[in-house]
């Protein structure tokens, strides 16, 4: 079996769980059998190729899809999404837009045939434009390769284009893997349209649909009307391979109590503070790390200081590699407060490094982590009895930490990925 994957990042260059979760699976098909080309932007050349080969889009030129750009666009089927377009428009204006946008479409193509796009890889400001390159670009890289590969894989919505456009040249079955949706980005209420179209366009024209969580099948199917039989849940693994117990030096006296990732709204990094400040009201041998960066960072930084406990709250800014290793080593107490968590590898890492985790319910790793506590995002006072509780009764942190342990080391990328093998084996004639 043989795969053509669409990632958008890989490390050891990346901003999230998304690349360490595409490590983990190819690694694990490899181990399986499966042999996987990957896909990615803007490759730094350092990449870790022992289970996978890299294909670099920067470095391929789009000049082999089709005889024309006409035929091109109409192959792929997909309008590219402009930054400028009106949102408000009565019918007959916006009409004309279409028109104007798709011959404006036609010719920046055109000056573009043959040439090769430098991907930033990033999330920038410019990402629809990249997405929709990027999709050009995976499209001529299907053809150049249709005899290397059986079946296609695409990563989240960055890659969902690119997916369809190597489905439609090709002919071979697409199965794209949902790690996020639009909901877990954003509340129900405020959520990127154009996201959420290209979503419900990727899970549509796929043959198979793969999900994190039981959780996350559940939005596919009732957010996105995606037909209940081609959703399949793989729960998310995590690669040890290769980490040592790593022995660190503790300056301070007191217990840690750490947040580990992006400080967005949907980590729930106001319910982790306000539930340090009911545990501090209660006893001061603790201190508090928020590690990570984001949007809410600022808003973060005045929340702790209007409750009054700057002495006891640390901001360490973004961790990666051996610097999250370290920060699990030194903490007593792990917590992820998400609103909403398709599944949250880092409880699994955490418990892995032997540290007591909590967890929200509204997340993936819920279903499979038996072992971590379990509350509510939003009970705070829920949050800080579980977090007193593993700081004041040694025998419960204990009890915790090894049967944690124990849990998490059986959730293997091995166990996984054969599951991932038989979708492809499914979809492949």
């Amino acid at each position: 079996m043989r795969v053509l994957m669409f990632g958008w990042e890989f490390p050891p260059h990346i901003a999230g769980g998304l690349g360490t979760a595409c490590e983990g699976i190819v690694k694990g098909l490899a181990a399986n059998g499966v042999e996987t080309l990957f896909v990615m932007p803007s490759a730094s050349g350092d990449e870790d190729q022992s289970a996978t080969t890299i294909i670099n889009a920067s470095d391929v030129a789009v000049d082999t899809v089709s005889e024309t750009v006409e035929e091109y666009l109409d192959k792929v089927k997909f309008i590219h999404i402009g930054s400028n377009m009106v949102p408000y428009a009565d019918p007959e204006e916006f009409g004309k837009l279409i028109e104007e946008e798709k011959k404006r479409q036609v010719k920046d193509f055109s000056i573009s045939y043959g040439q090769k796009f430098k991907f930033s890889g990033k999330y920038g400001s410019n990402l629809m434009e990249e997405v929709a390159r990027y999709a050009m670009v995976g499209g001529t890289i299907a053809m150049q390769r249709k005899d290397e590969f059986d079946v296609i894989h695409a990563h989240d919505w960055l890659t969902y284009y690119a997916g369809i456009a190597a489905k439609e040249l090709t002919g071979k079955p697409l199965v794209i893997h949902v790690h996020a949706t639009s909901f877990d980005r954003g509340s129900v209420d405020n959520i990127d349209t154009r996201v959420f179209a290209i979503e419900q366009k990727g899970m549509q024209m796929a043959d198979k649909v793969i999900t994190v969580s039981d959780l996350t099948r559940n939005t596919v199917i009732n957010r996105y009307g995606i037909d209940p039989a081609k959703v399949v849940t793989v729960h998310n693994a995590v690669d040890f391979s290769g980490r040592e117990n790593l022995q660190v030096e503790r300056g301070v006296k007191e217990k840690v109590v750490t947040f580990l990732g992006r400080i967005t709204y949907q980590k729930g990094p106001e319910y982790f503070i306000e539930a340090a400040a009911k545990v501090l009201k209660r006893t001061k041998n603790v201190r508090f790390v928020m590690a990570g960066s984001g949007d809410m960072m600022n808003r973060a930084i005045r929340q702790v200081a209007r409750l009054g406990i700057s002495d006891r709250f640390h901001f360490t800014g973004f961790l990666r590699g051996v610097d999250v290793q370290k920060m699990f080593a030194l903490s007593d107490v792990y917590i992820m407060p998400s609103i909403s968590e398709p599944f949250g590898i880092s409880p699994l890492e955490a418990m892995r490094t032997g540290v007591p985790s909590i967890i929200s319910k509204q997340s993936g790793a819920a279903e499979v982590l038996h072992y971590a506590f379990k509350v509510d995002f939003w009970d705070v006072d829920a949050m800080a009895d579980d977090i007193y509780a593993l700081l004041n009764y040694p025998a419960l942190a204990d009890f915790s930490a090894r049967m944690g342990y124990d849990e998490v080391n059986a959730l293997k990328w091995n166990v996984a990925t054969a599951k991932m093998k038989k979708v492809y084996e499914s979809v492949v004639k």
